[in-house]
């Protein structure tokens, strides 16, 4: 990885990309200082000195935007839930199934035009949501019209920028904008969590051996899930491909043997982000209407302290459990969607028949859709199944006394995930700017 970088830094226009990516991060953070006009910045450190629940898990993602109510408090979440309100409708909306399969370019763009107004939209409402909620927590100095039509228009804009900071990373930088966006705003976490390890083992001014043997459990177990994720996030399944002899022109070309790889988690992280996103929905919208929900009994309050389980221990094992079982169903039924929403098997046995290819011991046609079928669907199970226990797990460190890290398995997985994903990308820029061709 080291020398890729070494390598990137050498080559001028890899450099530039570097240092434009690099650029756009650092906008990404100044932007995560500047609170919305019209807050009390008082009052906020007050209202927002224990934030727990749906609120830290805003936070975490926003890389601490949403405790400061800066412009970028709501984070890139408009975009996500945009993206995944599309990708549904695609499903049973025609035109669009059309544009996203046949549209090729330009249907792409389309979708991209289309989820970036639903975001828009999604972002007013959202950004509505969260100065309703907190209007009467005395954080804004004025609770008139011009205050609340100022807030909700700053944190549109916020959500704005980023979307356009994403666009930018990724045609002019390196790597997927949203993901280093999301990435970035984790890592910023990182100081908290070395802050935390460190009161564990000095307690409140002294040495103390639990808490040195919890911080201890604590890396190795965070080391032993970062090599787990390397190791599941860089293998993949290879599934034989061999051509025949064919005529091409006035040649006559050999045959060839390859082979078609598929990853272990071919949905990479999206499903625990749409689970997330799902999850903790109904928490943010009964948030918005009841103020102090968190204090009250009743249904509406048993379903919010059930959708924010997964970022908080305040609520107590029941609601953890629950959450988790249904968690864990998300993550599943996600996976499933988006695999074979990006990997459709008729089509890729439709392909190698059309080329000339088979799959050795299987038939052409159907025979090989249906192989590659039932190997894409062992993979899904074992790609959903693992990024649960990922998710899971690690929700039931905060059962430990004083223990509230700031990353868990999603944020690991994140963090892993998209560190490959850019370090792949970077290898590939720099392959093609050096490869000479087969003359030298």
């Amino acid at each position: 990885m080291f020398k890729t970088l070494r390598n990137a830094l050498k080559t001028p226009d890899v450099r530039k990309k570097l240092l434009y990516t690099l650029l756009l991060i650092v906008i990404f953070r100044l932007g995560c200082y500047i609170t919305v006009p019209g807050v009390d910045t008082f009052a906020l450190s007050e209202a927002f000195g224990n934030t727990n629940g749906i609120a830290s898990l805003i936070d975490m993602i926003s890389g601490g935007a949403f405790s400061r109510f800066s412009i970028f408090a709501m984070s890139i979440s408009p975009y996500i839930t945009a993206s995944i309100v599309i990708q549904l409708l695609a499903m049973i909306i025609p035109s669009l199934e059309r544009l996203t399969k046949e549209g090729g370019e330009e249907g792409r763009k389309k979708i991209n035009k289309y989820t970036k107004l639903l975001t828009v939209f999604l972002a007013l409402i959202e950004g509505l949501g969260l100065y309703l909620s907190y209007s009467s927590s005395g954080i804004f100095m004025d609770t008139g019209f011009a205050t609340g039509f100022t807030v909700v228009i700053s944190l549109m804009a916020g959500t704005a920028l980023l979307m356009w900071l994403g666009d930018e990373i990724t045609n002019k930088g390196i790597g997927n904008g949203i993901s280093i966006i999301i990435f970035v705003g984790i890592i910023a976490g990182l100081p908290g969590a070395i802050t935390t390890i460190w009161s564990l083992i000095m307690g409140s001014g002294a040495f103390s051996t639990t808490g040195l043997l919890i911080s201890l459990g604590i890396i190795i177990g965070a080391l032993i899930l970062v090599a787990a994720v390397v190791f599941v996030q860089q293998a993949e399944r290879r599934v034989p491909v061999q051509y025949s002899k064919r005529v091409v022109g006035r040649k006559m070309v050999g045959a060839q043997n390859t082979h078609i790889p598929l990853k272990l988690v071919m949905a990479g992280v999206m499903p625990i982000i749409f689970a997330s996103s799902f999850l903790t929905f109904p928490a943010m919208i009964i948030q918005m209407f009841i103020s102090d929900i968190a204090s009250q009994t009743g249904f509406w309050a048993t379903i919010y302290k059930f959708s924010i389980a997964s970022s908080t221990s305040s609520v107590g094992w029941g609601y953890t459990i629950a959450n988790a079982l249904v968690y864990l169903l998300l993550i599943v039924g996600f996976t499933f969607f988006y695999t074979y929403a990006t990997f459709n098997p008729a089509e890729v046995s439709n392909n190698i028949k059309r080329n000339g290819g088979f799959i050795p011991g299987i038939r052409a046609g159907k025979p090989t859709t249906d192989y590659l079928s039932s190997i894409i669907s062992k993979l899904t199970w074992f790609g959903g199944l693992y990024l649960a226990i990922i998710a899971i797990i690690p929700m039931l460190v905060r059962f430990i006394p004083n223990v509230d890290l700031a990353f868990g398995g999603t944020s690991i997985l994140i963090v892993v995930g998209v560190a490959l994903e850019t370090i792949q990308q970077l290898e590939s820029q720099l392959v093609m700017r050096h490869y000479k061709g087969f003359l030298e």
